[in-house]
């Protein structure tokens, strides 16, 4: 391979780069999430799902392969199929996979996935989803008294002729609206839906929350569940149905109607007045009833009225939960509802989920799922290796950046593998900490 010389300084020997270094990788920090995975069974589980229909006497690479090779990239921050050619031969991918790093064949190529991928079909899409679920419920030990489902969507541009893109006139973009799922107060992941590109209207949000709340109940019987959303989740057809279950409740957005407006013109007086007073910036909260003209019933509504900087601000959230007061329900139970999205800005902007470039819709919601898995494993790691470190509370980014990116170097010998890292490595004490852990747990 062709030398090349560099300029250098005068006080140090030339400087010769070549590409001839042999079995070293940039991502060793892989090897924890692939123990994570080992722990949790993810893309195992996920692998057992997607029927194989091939002639397996001339299959290279089995599904478990593919998903743990694409995966385990999306984490390391190539999210791109394409990427898959240039990474196939990479030591720590193969070791991901399963795969001798030197003695067994290289991974798939971007053919291969690519075919992997379309091949998914909408029955299979179901049972890869309700995987996720059941990994979120058996993350507890114990049945949890209360779990928040957080219910949000956010915008997927596309570029392209993918099926179901539709032009969504409040982001002036043709685009996707995945729905994300998490629990409200640990972030866990419970499930990502793609959908068309309009806002979703009450009766699917209902069939979804009804299809999500009915299994969780199978296993937890007395959790009291609590449904959130922004203000485009407040449906009649979602409350109606909530107020009718035991130990389900919900608190959402709701949007400023006129009638509304003129109902809290009093309390914006009397924040008027007391800054006027005190010169300070004034906030209060007022419980009301209300009834829309799309409502059966009337229904309790709560109004924030904040004066910042000599400008009114009123925020406006209805629920069903009666005693509550109404400044720890908006600030204890509801303001919460904006960790979310940073949830979501961590699956969708630090594991690229919005690459759905595919025509087929199925394969651009397989693609999303499989973005969800890496997500899984990485919140996997922040809650038992990172708790009690400086990572407990890092992003994505961060994590991939200080303990995924780390140069070692793989030897393949006869009898076993050694993974070189460098001698002067940052975080090599943690490292030797959390690969003895490994040692010490069982695998699924």
């Amino acid at each position: 391979m062709n030398i090349i010389k560099l300029s250098h300084d005068n006080n140090i020997k030339p400087l010769h780069v070549n590409f001839n270094g042999g079995d070293i990788s940039s991502d060793a920090g892989l090897l924890l999430l692939k123990e994570v995975d080992r722990q949790v069974g993810l893309t195992q589980r996920m692998a057992e799902i997607i029927p194989d229909t091939r002639d397996q006497r001339y299959i290279d690479h089995s599904y478990l392969v593919l998903l743990q090779q694409r995966i385990a990239q999306i984490a390391a921050g190539y999210e791109d199929a394409n990427d898959c050619n240039s990474l196939r031969d990479d030591p720590i991918f193969k070791l991901f996979a399963g795969r001798n790093p030197e003695s067994d064949i290289p991974l798939g190529s971007q053919p291969t996935m690519t075919r992997f991928e379309n091949q998914i079909k909408n029955s299979t899409l179901y049972r890869l989803a309700k995987v996720f679920v059941d990994l979120f419920i058996q993350s507890y030990d114990n049945e949890p008294k209360v779990i928040v489902l957080d219910f949000d969507d956010t915008e997927d541009r596309v570029h392209g002729c993918q099926q179901l893109a539709l032009f969504n006139g409040f982001y002036q973009e043709r685009c996707f609206l995945p729905l994300h799922v998490y629990e409200g107060l640990s972030g866990k992941l419970i499930t990502t839906i793609l959908k068309p590109g309009k806002r979703s209207d009450g009766k699917l949000i209902l069939a979804i929350l009804k299809r999500l709340v009915n299994y969780l109940r199978l296993f937890w019987k007395d959790t009291i569940i609590i449904f959130r959303g922004d203000g485009h989740f407040m449906s009649p057809e979602v409350m109606d149905w909530i107020e009718h279950q035991d130990q389900v409740m919900y608190v959402t957005g709701l949007t400023a109607y006129s009638p509304l407006q003129e109902m809290i013109k009093p309390i914006i007086q009397k924040v008027r007045k007391m800054h006027k007073q005190s010169n300070k910036e004034i906030i209060r909260y007022h419980s009301m009833r209300y009834k829309a003209n799309s409502w059966q019933k009337y229904r309790r509504v709560v109004a924030k009225v904040e004066l910042v900087e000599n400008k009114i601000h009123v925020r406006f959230i209805v629920t069903d939960m009666e005693l509550a007061k109404a400044k720890s329900l908006f600030e204890q139970v509801y303001q919460p509802r904006g960790q979310a999205e940073l949830y979501i800005k961590e699956h969708k902007l630090y594991l690229r989920s919005d690459k759905t470039s595919c025509h087929r819709f199925q394969a651009n919601q397989f693609r999303v799922l499989l973005h969800s898995a890496a997500y899984v494993l990485f919140h996997q790691l922040k809650k038992n290796l990172l708790q009690h470190t400086q990572w407990a509370n890092a992003t994505i980014e961060t994590i991939r950046l200080r303990l995924l990116k780390i140069g070692v170097l793989v030897k393949e010998l006869k009898t076993k593998i050694n993974i070189e890292f460098p001698a002067s490595c940052p975080v090599k004490s943690y490292m030797n900490r959390w690969f003895e852990m490994f040692t010490l747990l069982p695998h699924i």
